[in-house]
């Protein structure tokens, strides 16, 4: 019969692993400062905090920051099955998503370019303008080359911009621009293939196939103001024809259905640009895209590997998800 008021081993082990617990991680003593007030070795003090941490005693909560999403990007990724996921807040308007998403977008770059890459880049994205615009210089070459995957000729107002968006991300990783001298889309399938066949194309083409990153936005079937003003825009005629054959966004202007499964079209055989069987080969492609308007567009991409990293805002990653 036990003796009462007598501890037995179990409940002075108990005792020892919350009183070490306590010291080191309420009181912030340090192992050694425990294990001398305590009389016992630093080596036991490493050993109880750990069996603290196996019983239970200890557990660890992390608290997210305002503004960090981590939980929700862990989510995207789980379930589409991305390379990694990049939530940011905007207040929902939309002259505040593009610009949220730019700065996001050019944080991931800054800690993700390391060196030697050659980055395919879409013409004709305001989102990756905005992204352009918020990165800083890097000190140490990390890039190789800057490759247009879009032909970036059109209107002379929006051809800066795309120029701008090829050449300015050159210069900030130290890389080559490499242009497309041709339009995104043309007028006949017979014009496509005589441009494609130029050599100054061809050499850009070629050049598709060494890609290692891709930089994209995602389309839906209603164009964005600056590729209606670069003339690349898909007429009214166009665009009911995709949507007849269940169209509901782009990736460099190669059009999908709602689960992400390419269209064919007679408009795709008009576009110079890289072909969607090319484009699942790079190995990280990543797209910045959201807002409402773009909802279903990027849900389809994300459903049939288009890309295989987001950048986006929290509402769209909260719908994506739910």
């Amino acid at each position: 019969m036990p003796v009462t008021g007598v501890r037995t081993a179990g409940a002075e082990q108990l005792r020892m692993l919350a009183k070490v617990a306590r010291m080191y991680h309420e009181q912030g003593m340090r192992q050694p400062e425990i294990a001398a007030q305590l009389n016992i070795s630093q080596p036991r003090v490493s050993r109880l905090l750990k069996e603290a941490t196996t019983r239970g005693i200890v557990r660890t909560v992390v608290v997210l920051p305002p503004g960090v999403h981590t939980e929700l990007e862990e989510q995207l990724q789980q379930r589409y099955g991305l390379r990694d996921a990049v939530v940011v807040d905007t207040d929902g308007s939309n002259g505040d998503v593009i610009p949220a998403l730019g700065a996001a977008a050019a944080v991931y770059l800054d800690a993700t370019l390391k060196g030697g890459d050659v980055i395919g880049i879409s013409s004709w994205s305001e989102t990756l303008l905005a992204a352009v615009d918020a990165m800083h210089p890097k000190h140490t070459q990390v890039a190789d080359r800057v490759v247009q995957i879009v032909g970036g000729v059109g209107s002379p107002e929006a051809q800066v911009q795309a120029t701008r968006l090829t050449g300015r991300l050159a210069e900030l990783t130290g890389a080559r621009p490499v242009f497309v001298p041709s339009p995104g889309l043309v007028g006949t399938p017979a014009i496509r293939r005589a441009l494609t066949q130029d050599d100054a194309v061809a050499a850009v083409m070629a050049q598709w196939k060494e890609l290692t990153v891709a930089l994209v936005g995602i389309g839906s079937l209603e164009p964005s103001p600056l590729l209606l003003q670069s003339g690349n825009a898909v007429a009214e005629a166009d665009q009911d024809e995709l949507r007849a054959l269940g169209a509901v966004g782009d990736v460099c202007l190669r059009f999908f259905d709602d689960h992400g499964r390419p269209v064919k079209s007679r408009l795709d055989q008009r576009v110079v640009g890289i072909s969607s069987a090319d484009l699942r080969t790079i190995e990280r492609r990543v797209a910045v895209a959201g807002g409402e308007r773009k909802l279903s567009a990027v849900r389809a991409a994300l459903l049939n590997d288009w890309v295989n990293v987001l950048i986006t805002d929290v509402d769209t990653a909260e719908r994506l998800v739910a």
